[in-house]
């Protein structure tokens, strides 16, 4: 389920965080839902628990899960919608992006075709199952 890039330069954590992420993004991990405890995740990947134990911290400050003491730690309710706004947020960004390009000369249907091919993996990747 879970893929870690140990040449990557992001942190591990931050890898596991945008993993679970992606997992409620696509409907893998669905609300309520329970998660691999630290302990078992530590085992599997390799890793320290610490790194589990950060990225599950982060997670619940971003209030995407939230820990159950003695039962585990389990995808809020509300995570999806949470998940989609934070993303929305991500708009203006892309905004800018779309400007400097158009001022670089980059011609509209260039951008436009970038995004249909994006929308486009998306829809084989949900396809194929990844």
């Amino acid at each position: 389920m879970f893929h870690i890039d140990a040449l990557s330069r992001k942190p591990i954590y931050e890898q596991i965080v945008e993993q679970i992420e992606r997992f409620v993004l696509t409907g893998l991990l669905k609300p309520g839902e329970q998660i691999p405890s630290v302990r078992s995740l530590s085992i599997e990947l390799s890793i320290n628990p610490n790194t589990i134990q950060k990225a599950y911290s982060e997670l619940d400050a971003r209030g995407i899960i939230r820990s159950v003491p003695g039962k585990g730690c389990f995808i809020c309710e509300n995570a999806p919608a949470v998940l989609t706004e934070h993303k929305r947020g991500k708009l203006s960004d892309l905004t800018r992006t779309i400007e400097e390009l158009a001022l670089a000369g980059i011609e509209k249907k260039e951008i436009e075709e970038c995004v249909e091919k994006a929308y486009a993996n998306i829809l084989r990747k949900g396809e194929a199952g990844e």
